[in-house]
């Protein structure tokens, strides 16, 4: 079982996470952000991935440290459960629909830290999240777990659909990615031995 368990304690965040990499999808997410928890557990059914978090933020400030934070949590716990990242098939891709709006992600899991967010947001908000948090959360994740991934908005007018879909997109692009090639034996997939 690929599996991790991250704890993260700061003076504005106190997160406890657990991950599967090949779980059945459930979740139980409680980060103190109405919004987030809707897209993680989206996250997690869509990636078939098992993912319990709990955060404690400063959210009397605001959002963005638990956001955050939750993100630098859930890379390092991809990370943890990778480990050497033998036979995994280490690139996924996807072009997900959400009503009006298209997403596409690519990610690989290279072992290098690089975002492209190509992802307009019509508005600042939906309900009370601030919409700039998404790209806040897929840095913290990116740096954390050390991959690349790329995430245009190709099309979309509502703004939750697009965040929607950017979540989903990504879950299942990384599905793909952590995925055991049975062909690839216990081999690390790249020339250089190790990513």
């Amino acid at each position: 079982m690929r599996t991790a368990k991250v704890t993260r304690r700061t003076a504005e965040t106190d997160i406890a996470l657990n991950l599967n990499l090949d779980g059945s999808g459930y979740s139980n997410i409680q980060s103190g952000v109405g919004f987030l928890d809707h897209m993680l557990t989206l996250f997690a059914k869509h990636g078939r991935f098992d993912l319990a978090l709990t955060c404690n933020g400063d959210t009397e400030v605001d959002d963005h440290h638990s956001v955050e934070d939750i993100g630098i949590a859930l890379g390092q716990a991809f990370r943890e459960a990778l480990g050497e990242k033998r036979g995994i098939e280490r690139y996924g891709s996807l072009i997900l629909p959400m009503d009006e709006a298209l997403i596409l992600s690519a990610v690989d899991l290279s072992g290098r830290s690089y975002l492209s967010f190509s992802v307009p947001m019509p508005t600042q908000k939906v309900g009370t999240f601030d919409t700039e948090l998404v790209e806040e959360f897929f840095l913290g994740f990116v740096r954390n777990l050390e991959c690349n991934l790329h995430i245009r908005a190709l099309a979309g007018a509502n703004t939750h659909h697009i965040i929607e879909g950017v979540f989903k997109c990504v879950a299942r692009a990384l599905k793909t990615a952590v995925a055991i090639d049975p062909g690839m034996g216990n081999e690390i997939p790249s020339t250089k031995g190790v990513l």
